[in-house]
């Protein structure tokens, strides 16, 4: 039942010893303000290594190409190497059991077209696979199939933002597109987490592009999602054997770096994980120590508060007070000043994330913040150790006669 009295002598209590309140005050603020910006920082890095991988599939291998730097098996150095339909072939039934998804990959610069509106978009000749490794979400109709493929169908797959560009006021899909002289049946709509360059692409079937493009088997890239039961160490191991597979097959010596490159999200994937647990427990450390000495804080000052007030406990006691009453009121202030402290704390921590948040995104720590629960549980901890430092000391007191504590000095 709420005792009107005994809150009103536990405020009288606090704004009599308003220096002793405050500095119990400063200690808890100063530790939740302190544990709120490094696990906001700490937040902050890991949104920014997350944005950096949102649009692609983490279990990608990109395989480029380029010319050779040096001499091998009587080939001459700066020799070009191209990939072809006949290297895709190879890797699908040589790897077959470590691939997921794979898809090829041809680069155009097109003028596109569409009634009186027209713009310049970056092309992507690709197979059907393509859309998972992406990250290719459809909002309308459909993708590159495997019929596109093998009819080398001439359709299109815009991204949202061409949509906006050249369809205005019409439903895009069904129409034709003109790319560069060619006229393209639009046969779906995307949109992609990877922001506006991403909607700004046009897809169209590998093959297609093949026929209309140069009536060759060219493919500028080749990407590969790996099987996603393999571990880091084993799609590390498969990229490797990939590559130097790929060396043999185009005789290209071992150590020339730009003939044969791959690019394996499994390697990037595991330093960010790797940085990202050390980054973790340095901040739990240092979190934590900050909380460890807000504790330390609070208790050496309840202790002294329970100290000082020994006549006062005394004089209660002497006048009828239950050692129970007497803990109450000590156990109550110390919750009630580590609440409102922890909460004041909380305040200007989220404050101050706020605030230099812009300026972190220079430093690349994007949406710095921390979770409710997180900050309410470390402020939960202290509140905990505030009222079992409180209460110790007020439980000893509790029972101390009451002629000792009036001789207490």
């Amino acid at each position: 039942m709420f005792d009107l009295d005994l809150w009103r002598e536990i405020f009288q209590s606090i704004n009599k010893n308003r220096t002793r309140s405050l500095l119990s005050g400063f200690t808890i603020a100063f530790a939740i303000l302190l544990f709120t910006i490094l696990f906001g920082i700490a937040n902050g890095l890991q949104n920014t290594f997350k944005d950096a991988f949102v649009d692609d599939a983490k279990n990608r291998i990109a395989i480029y190409t380029g010319r050779t730097t040096k001499a091998h098996n009587g080939l001459q150095a700066g020799r070009r190497i191209r990939l072809k339909n006949e290297d895709f072939d190879y890797i699908e039934e040589e790897y077959d059991d470590k691939i997921q998804f794979l898809t090829a990959r041809i680069y155009r610069n097109v003028q596109a077209s569409y009634k009186n509106e027209t713009n310049t978009y970056d092309l992507r000749a690709v197979h059907p696979d393509h859309q998972f490794l992406e990250k290719t979400l459809i909002t309308d109709g459909r993708y590159i199939n495997e019929n596109d493929l093998k009819n080398k169908t001439k359709v299109a797959v815009i991204g949202r933002l061409v949509e906006e560009d050249l369809f205005i006021k019409t439903d895009p899909i069904g129409q034709y597109i003109n790319l560069s002289g060619v006229q393209y049946k639009v046969v779906g709509v995307f949109r992609d987490d990877g922001g506006d360059n991403e909607e700004r692409k046009i897809y169209m079937p590998v093959t297609t592009a093949q026929m209309i493009y140069g009536n060759n088997d060219y493919i500028n890239e080749i990407n590969i999602g790996y099987n996603p039961n393999l571990d880091y160490d084993q799609a590390i191991g498969f990229g490797s054997q990939l590559r130097k597979d790929l060396k043999k097959r185009f005789n290209v010596a071992k150590d020339d770096q730009r003939a044969i490159r791959i690019m394996n999200m499994a390697e990037a994937t595991k330093s960010v994980d790797g940085m990202m647990v050390g980054l973790g427990i340095i901040i739990l450390v240092i979190g934590f120590g900050t909380l460890i000495a807000g504790v330390v804080g609070i208790s050496n000052i309840m202790i002294f508060i329970v100290k000082e007030r020994t006549k006062e406990i005394g004089i209660r006691k002497a006048l009828g007070a239950s050692p129970k009453s007497i803990v109450s009121i000590i156990l109550i202030e110390a919750i009630l000043i580590t609440a409102i402290a922890g909460y004041i704390g909380l305040l200007i921590g989220f404050g101050v994330l706020k605030a230099v948040s812009p300026v972190l995104e220079d430093y690349f720590i994007k949406n710095p913040g921390v979770s409710n629960g997180l900050v309410i549980g470390a402020t939960m901890t202290l509140i905990i150790a505030g009222a079992i430092a409180g209460y110790i000391p007020a439980k000893r007191a509790s029972r101390i006669k009451p002629i000792i504590a009036l001789r207490t000095d």
